[in-house]
């Protein structure tokens, strides 16, 4: 008996002295939108926080995330061109060049669906899928992990930004969506211009950015969203300056790339792509789903002069049937001039976007 309770004694005072198991929560993110945006809808299973969004820039720029390791998410969406590829095709580590231009990740947060095809319907199973890809990083998630694990650095970092043990894929397309709803552009002039059009208050330095517009700018701007001018709003308005919509522009009469079409299966999708944001333009050449112009007077031109009859051609294209709208030289002039007011240096240089040290 006395040794009983000599036992029970010590066992009593060995679970007295046992430390709780401490959990972890991680810091809240609060993303900065800015006033005249809509709210951004975050996933209920991926809340925001600091220690995710520092996880996810930092598996951005990591190239063990390709088969390789010779590149990363950021060698096809380099921060000088709004972090789109400059080049028409990007190349992956196979030396394979895509189909398709890298297209520019501004705003990601708003959007509904992914890639130009729209494949994926969320930002998270964007990101799981160039991974794979063989023309892209050309490698497999279950070696990508395991390159992650060996790092104490990623175990310390996946744990404070999940609270728990342990690496996957899933967590790796959290990390980076988290990140990548970080990067709003609403800093450009058009932003002034937005905001003083609708009757929404300037700050003193929109103020005197909005008396540095010139009345190019404003003509420009008219002419933009003008139905006998250049005719531009119907897909791109708004302070996000896109619609949430799949379209074909007229690039061509026949398909070699059906687009939204090879994903649904339905002939009427054919030839229709995404249609992304105008925003940063200046920096995201070349334009269009593959990049086939290489300037910002090209794409003006193929809205003016050489729009194709398909099928498909989206009925909101005016005077689609005597090849567009026909701006004349002084007309481009005006419009080039406007959409160099969505260009945002703020965005562009903003060093919570760039590569870690």
């Amino acid at each position: 008996m006395k040794y009983l309770l000599v036992s029970f004694l010590l066992f009593a005072v060995m679970l007295s002295c046992r430390k709780d198991k401490v959990m972890y929560v991680a810091t809240p993110f609060v993303l900065e939108i800015p006033s005249h945006f809509p709210q951004m809808i975050i996933p209920s299973d991926n809340p925001m926080t600091v220690e995710g969004v520092e996880l996810g820039r930092k598996l951005f720029y990591e190239k063990k995330l390709s088969g390789d390791n010779t590149i990363s998410c950021a060698e096809c969406h380099s921060p000088a061109s709004a972090y789109s590829d400059p080049n028409q095709y990007s190349t992956g580590i196979d030396g394979v060049q895509g189909r398709r231009n890298a297209m520019a990740l501004i705003n990601l947060g708003w959007n509904q669906a992914f890639f130009w095809d729209g494949r994926a319907k969320t930002l998270e199973e964007q990101i799981l899928m160039p991974v794979e890809d063989p023309i892209e990083m050309h490698e497999t998630w279950t070696n990508a992990v395991s390159e992650l694990k060996a790092s104490v650095d990623y175990k310390n970092m996946f744990f404070k930004a999940f609270g728990e043990d342990g690496i996957d894929s899933t967590k790796v397309a959290k990390a980076i969506a988290q990140f990548l709803r970080t990067m709003i552009s609403g800093s450009s002039k058009y932003d002034v211009m937005y905001k003083f059009e609708n009757g929404l208050s300037l700050t003193s330095n929109e103020q005197s950015i909005y008396e540095s517009v010139t009345p190019s700018q404003w003509a420009g701007y008219d002419l933009f969203k003008s139905l006998n001018g250049a005719d531009c709003f119907h897909c791109h308005n708004g302070p996000l300056m896109q619609i949430h919509k799949f379209t074909n522009n007229g690039l061509d009469a026949t398909f070699t790339d059906l687009g939204r079409g090879g994903v649904t299966g339905n002939p009427n999708d054919n030839g229709k792509f995404k249609v992304p944001t105008l925003r940063n333009i200046t920096y995201s050449a070349p334009y269009m789903h593959d990049g086939r112009l290489a300037t910002l007077d090209d794409v003006i031109d193929h809205y003016s002069h050489f729009i194709q009859m398909s099928p498909t051609l989206d009925p909101l294209i005016e005077f689609a049937s005597q090849g567009g709208v026909q701006l004349d030289a002084f007309e481009k002039d005006l419009l080039k001039q406007f959409l160099l007011t969505l260009s945002d240096e703020e965005f562009v240089n903003n060093p919570d976007f760039q590569e870690p040290e």
